[in-house]
């Protein structure tokens, strides 16, 4: 019975990570750990992180209207 309840809880923290990643909610964490993996550190903390992505997504030409 454990081994179904270890099943369970790895395939729903599997699609939680799935969802995450889809909605770009993990997209600090993907940032940090590519910058880990090439031996450097995240150059910026959580929160320029999210505000350099807003100024990315609407600094663009707007197509409404």
């Amino acid at each position: 019975m454990r081994r179904i309840g270890k099943q369970v809880r790895a395939n729903w923290n599997a699609l939680w990570r799935g969802i995450r990643q889809w909605s770009g909610d993990a997209a600090y964490e993907t940032y940090a750990q590519c910058a880990a993996r090439s031996g450097k550190s995240p150059q910026l903390s959580a929160s320029e992180f999210y505000v350099e992505q807003l100024n990315r997504k609407y600094s663009g030409p707007s197509r409404c209207c």
